[in-house]
C-alpha cells in the first residue's frame, strides 16, 4: 500500500477554505471518487483553465465592473485610474486624482482592506471575497494574480504571475514568490517560493506541483 502524498486540486473553493478540498495537506479517501462523472468533467475543465492562465500577459476582463455593487473591482478601479492621473498634468488630472483618492478611500471602508494607492498591481488581479486584505505599498503584485479575503503582504513582497492566495494567508516582508504558485489557506510563508509549487502550513512547506491530482482522477 503506497503512502498518501499531499494533493491539492485547484479551484476556488480550495483556497476560499469552505469547499471539499480545504483540507490542503492531507488526503481524504474518497474525496474524487464520491463524485458522478458530470461532476468529475467540470472538475477536469476547471483545472485545465487554471492550467492556461498566462503568468506574464495580463487578463484585464478579470478586473472588469460586472455589475452596480461590485467592491472588488471597483477597488481596483478606483487604484488604475488615480494612477492614470497621476501620469497626467493639469487642473482636469489633479481633479481626478481628488475624485479617484475619495473613491478607493470609499471602497476601502466598505471592503475593509488596504490596497495602497501607489502598489505596483499588474492586470488580471482577482479579489473574489475582498474582506480584510492587506497590502503593503513597497509590494510588487504579477499578472493574473488571486487573492481571497484576510490576507495580508506584510512588506515588500514581490508575487510572479498567476499566484493564487488562500484565504487568512500570510506572507512576510521581503518574500518572493515564483509564477504559477498556490498558496494554501492561512499559511505563513517566511520563505522565497520557487515557480510552479503549492505551499501550504505553518510555515509554509512545498506540499506538491499546483497541478497534482488524486491518483484516481
Amino acid at each position: 500500500m503506497r503512502p498518501s502524498r499531499p494533493i491539492l486540486q485547484s479551484g476556488a473553493a480550495d483556497l476560499d477554505g469552505v469547499g471539499p478540498t480545504a483540507h490542503i495537506g492531507r488526503r481524504t479517501e474518497g474525496a474524487v471518487g464520491h463524485r458522478g462523472p458530470d461532476q468529475q468533467k467540470r472538475a477536469g475543465r476547471v483545472t485545465v483553465k487554471e492550467m492556461n492562465v498566462s503568468a506574464e500577459v495580463p487578463d484585464w476582463s478579470r478586473e472588469r465592473v460586472r455589475r452596480f455593487w461590485d467592491p472588488a473591482s471597483k477597488l481596483l478601479r478606483a487604484v488604475r485610474r488615480y494612477q492614470a492621473a497621476r501620469e497626467r498634468k493639469g487642473p482636469l488630472a489633479a481633479l481626478a486624482r481628488r475624485y479617484w483618492v475619495l473613491n478607493h478611500l470609499f471602497w476601502s471602508t466598505i471592503t475593509q482592506s488596504e490596497i495602497h494607492l501607489h502598489c505596483r498591481i499588474a492586470g488580471g488581479l482577482r479579489l473574489p471575497h475582498p474582506t480584510g486584505i492587506i497590502i503593503h505599498p513597497g509590494s510588487t503584485i504579477g499578472p493574473n494574480c488571486m487573492i481571497f479575503h484576510q490576507v495580508t503582504l506584510a512588506g515588500p513582497v514581490t508575487l510572479g504571475g498567476h499566484v493564487d492566495i488562500g484565504a487568512g494567508a500570510k506572507i512576510l516582508n521581503g518574500v518572493t514568490i515564483g509564477d504559477h504558485v498556490t498558496i494554501g489557506a492561512n499559511a505563513v510563508v517566511t520563505t522565497d517560493v520557487p515557480s510552479g509549487v503549492t505551499v501550504a502550513g505553518v510555515p509554509a512547506r512545498i506540499i506538491g506541483g499546483r497541478y497534482d491530482m488524486p491518483d484516481d482522477a
